[in-house]
């Protein structure tokens, strides 16, 4: 998926959807980490891919609740 259509679709979540999102990615995270550990090549790509993914459900999080104290 791109970039793009990614973040319209998480822009699209609600709050509680986010928090859902962000669990299940630091749960896949873990088990990647562990293959990793135990040399699987092909989770080094999973990987990346997961923690960009975190990373953009974190910042979509605290902009809303920056927007919302405001």
């Amino acid at each position: 998926m791109k970039k793009r259509e990614e973040l319209e679709k998480l822009r699209d979540m609600s709050d509680e959807d986010l928090k859902a999102e962000a669990e299940r990615l630091k749960e896949s995270l873990f088990r990647l980490n562990f293959k990793l550990a135990l040399g699987e090549v092909d989770a080094v790509k999973r990987i990346r891919q997961e923690k960009k993914s975190l990373a953009r459900i974190q910042t979509l999080v605290r902009e809303r609740k920056q927007t919302a104290t405001a």
